[in-house]
């Protein structure tokens, strides 16, 4: 059974840094696959935030480059989300995702399998 496990969640103040990981287990088919970060407020359409293809090409979404950092452990098969200089507007149920039908990594349409999703909320 495929899962998807986020932690690293929280509370901050603007300006502050988080850094999100995301496990997957229970994929065993290929280890090159399509992991990526997205993000819904209450109220929005869930968002892709950062991705990373099949080749390692990495994708942001414009509104956190340059804040976010996206970084992939092959061996350990973890996704990381580095985030700085978090704003308000960041705040959002942040979920993880994995092996994509289509090489689209911010487009959520295209992930098979997701987590649940940890809360990052950031105070002015």
């Amino acid at each position: 059974q495929v899962q998807l496990v986020e932690s690293g969640g929280g509370s901050v103040q603007a300006g502050g840094s988080l850094r999100l990981s995301c496990v997957l287990s229970g994929y065993t088919y290929t280890s090159r696959y399509c992991m990526g970060w997205f993000r819904q407020a209450p109220g929005k359409e869930r968002e892709g935030v950062a991705g990373i293809d099949r080749d390692g090409r990495i994708s942001y979404a414009d509104s956190v480059k340059g804040r976010f950092t996206i970084t992939k452990d092959n061996a350990e098969n973890t996704l990381y989300l580095r985030m700085n200089s978090l704003k308000p507007e960041d705040t959002a149920m942040y979920s993880c995702a994995a092996v994509c039908r289509l090489a689209r990594p911010l487009q959520p349409a295209v992930y098979n399998y997701w987590g649940q999703g940890t809360q990052v909320t950031v105070s002015s």
